[in-house]
């Protein structure tokens, strides 16, 4: 079958309503390319944040998913957003063309400090269980930032293999969400850059998956952390987006 997806490289920034104004021009260009899905970054919604105004990301939510489901654009939607049990999580919420909410995956593989006591994302938001989505009779899966690429400097976690746990349970497509930290250095332009990216086509080969991925473009007077982009299930670039500033792209994948 074929699925044509699209992605947006957006400048996720702390101001709800501006996130909101750029993924709702995102789905009108999705809606114009003819994408079945529109892929967002991490935190795209409410801000790559534990500390938001859930009012508003409710909100903004509803606004959101009303002006898709309008365009008949599923989404992959990522948001920090407080669930009915009082805990926050960071997600890809995924709904259908037509507005069915299909649930979410929460971040597994958080950030934090090297050492006890832990401080960082593993105290910031909650996590639940690995699961895939069945979208338009496709399973599909999804990761955000080091639930891929298990940066060893970002984590006191294990690798836990999540793009090949996601294989297991059939994700034929995994659509990764990422929130990439860059300083223009040298070491973010060489090694950080080169292990995101060796890690999107190596986990996409060995998953024999397709990998959909958009990293945050804030701000944009630097490159990107991670590239932007699909991946292949034989781990070579099916479509690639410019490393630096807001990008929008589309790309019809071929699924066996």
């Amino acid at each position: 079958m074929n699925l044509t997806v699209a992605g947006y490289q957006m400048a996720v920034t702390a101001d709800i309503a501006r996130n909101a104004a750029s993924i709702l021009g995102a789905i009108r260009q999705a809606s114009a390319a003819g994408a079945s899905i529109l892929l967002t970054p991490e935190g795209s919604l409410s801000g790559y944040t534990p500390v938001f105004d859930q009012a508003q990301a409710a909100a903004a939510l509803d606004e959101v998913t009303a002006a898709a489901r309008a365009a008949r654009v599923g989404l992959a939607l990522g948001t920090c957003f407080r669930e009915g049990d009082g805990q926050i999580y960071n997600q890809v919420r995924f709904y259908t063309p037509a507005g069915e909410y299909l649930g979410f995956h929460s971040k597994i593989l958080r950030c934090g400090s090297m050492f006890p006591p832990f401080e960082g994302e593993i105290n910031d938001y909650a996590a639940s269980d690995l699961r895939s989505f069945d979208f338009a009779g496709l399973a599909v899966g999804g990761l955000i930032c080091n639930d891929l690429w298990a940066n060893p400097m970002c984590t006191p976690m294990p690798d836990p293999h999540l793009t090949q746990q996601l294989a297991a349970l059939g994700a034929r497509v995994i659509f990764h969400a990422v929130n990439g930290g860059r300083d223009g250095s040298e070491w973010s332009r060489t090694v950080n850059w080169a292990y995101h990216e060796s890690n999107l086509r190596m986990r996409a080969a060995i998953a024999r998956a397709w990998i959909v991925t958009v990293d945050s473009a804030e701000p944009v007077s630097l490159p990107c952390a991670a590239p932007s982009g699909v991946v292949d299930p034989s781990g070579a670039w099916a479509c690639r987006a410019e490393p630096q500033g807001e990008r929008f792209f589309s790309y019809t994948l071929e699924v066996d």
